[in-house]
This record gives C-alpha cells, sequence and structure tokens, in this order.
C-alpha cells in the first residue's frame, strides 16, 4: 500500500506541464498526457487546475480530474469540450502536443481512495475518470477486489474509457443503447445493490443532474449518506 500512504498532504504552487500526447477518443472530449514539472504524487481521485491567460491578462481556470495512476509518468487528463467553454474549448481545439500550460495540483483530499476501503464508483459521463484513477490504481497495487465500478453513459461511443472499465470488470449502463446484456436506461436499485454488499464507502462523479439521480439512488439502496462522496461538475458561468 505504500504508493498511496505515502502520498503526503502538501501545498502546490503553480507549475509547468507540457502536452505530450492528445487524442480525441470521443467526440465531446480531448485527452491531454502531461510531462508536469516538479510533480507531487497524487492520490486516485485528485484533480488539476489549468489556467489560461489572455494577452490582456484576463485569466480562466477549471480544475479536472486525474485519470493517471500515480506510478504513471505522465499526468492524463480528459476534458469535455463544453460549448462556449473558455478552458476546454482552448484545450480541444487550439492546444498541440509539446504546448506548455500553467497547472497546479494534485487538489483534493475528500473525494481520494485510500485503496483499502471497499468502494464503489457510480459515475456519469466524463466522472468516469476518477474512477478510471481508482482502477488503475487498484489494479497495480492488487486490491481490485475492494473496487467496484458502475459507468453510465448515452452509448459505447459518448462513454470515455468504456473499453477500459469492461476490461477491469466495471458494470457498463447505457441510457441509450441495448448492448444485449442489459436493455437501455439508467442504473436501477436492482442492479445496484447487489454490488453494495460490504462496501464502506461510495463515490459519485458527474454533472449535476446525474449526481442528483446517483445520490438518491444509493440512498434508495441503503447507502448511509456519510458514506456517499459526490463530485458534481458542469460549465462554469
Amino acid at each position: 500500500m505504500g504508493a498511496i500512504d505515502d502520498v503526503q498532504a502538501v501545498e502546490t504552487a503553480w507549475t509547468t506541464g507540457r502536452v505530450i500526447e492528445k487524442t480525441l477518443p470521443t467526440p465531446d472530449t480531448v485527452r491531454l498526457r502531461m510531462h508536469v514539472e516538479d510533480r507531487p504524487r497524487h492520490r486516485p481521485g485528485q484533480h488539476y487546475l489549468i489556467r489560461l491567460r489572455a494577452p490582456d491578462d484576463y485569466v480562466a481556470q477549471r480544475s479536472y480530474s486525474v485519470a493517471s495512476d500515480d506510478d504513471d509518468p505522465l499526468v492524463e487528463l480528459l476534458v469535455e469540450r463544453l460549448p462556449d467553454g473558455e478552458v476546454s474549448e482552448f484545450l480541444a481545439d487550439v492546444v498541440e502536443v509539446g504546448d506548455e500550460l500553467e497547472m497546479r495540483g494534485p487538489i483534493g483530499r475528500w473525494f481520494t481512495w485510500d485503496v483499502t476501503t471497499p468502494a464503489l464508483c457510480l459515475v456519469g459521463g466524463t466522472g468516469v475518470v476518477p474512477a478510471v484513477s481508482m482502477l488503475r490504481t487498484a489494479r497495480r497495487l492488487g486490491r481490485t477486489d475492494l473496487l467496484r465500478v458502475v459507468a453510465v453513459g448515452r452509448d459505447p461511443t459518448m462513454l470515455p474509457y468504456a473499453d477500459e472499465l469492461g476490461r477491469a470488470g466495471a458494470t457498463l449502463a447505457y441510457t441509450r443503447h441495448d448492448d444485449g446484456t442489459r436493455p437501455a436506461g439508467a442504473p436501477t436499485v436492482a442492479e445496484v445493490a447487489p454490488l453494495l454488499a460490504g462496501v464502506e464507502r461510495a463515490y459519485v462523479c458527474g454533472s449535476s443532474r446525474f449526481a442528483s439521480y446517483a445520490e438518491a439512488l444509493l440512498l434508495d439502496c441503503g447507502v448511509p449518506a456519510g458514506a456517499i462522496r459526490v463530485e458534481r461538475f458542469g460549465p462554469t458561468g
């Protein structure tokens, strides 16, 4: 467990990240793999801030969850391209391999997984990103028995990391696609409740609408409110 237990809470400072790889895995997302200068170690579930500066000194910054395992030499971020999103549109349409960005992180302790507590992730859309980091970390440390993931998307082409999640044993639920194993639709109590046996903590990540649905579903399954950790995201005005 040392790779997780030894991570200390540190005050992060702004540094530079250089784009090493850039791909567009779905029509609305961009995947960046960054070399981050003076990079502290991170826990699965943490995020980084990216800050952009315009020539007139206007500044915009947004938070993005880390998909990579701490053992990965690069920091992997997956960004949803939002309409009129100042930062996400720039990252998707303008940034190129070799560009440098201002970054600060890793940030956050409340939403992190310690790789010792039995947990379930109920995540939707690009909210799968922290669950991917948790799965990659669990696989490296041989603790996949402690983590279960339910990932929700419209269809396989719109769910980031769908293939990797499926190979890792995650339950994939498509709201507008019948994959032959389950009909189209959101997860139900009947599907999620059996996955909660022995679980001591649940993580919810996704849009505000999804997060509200997922939290209510977990409560209906009997998960205590204090055991549920929720991370919501969406457009920033």
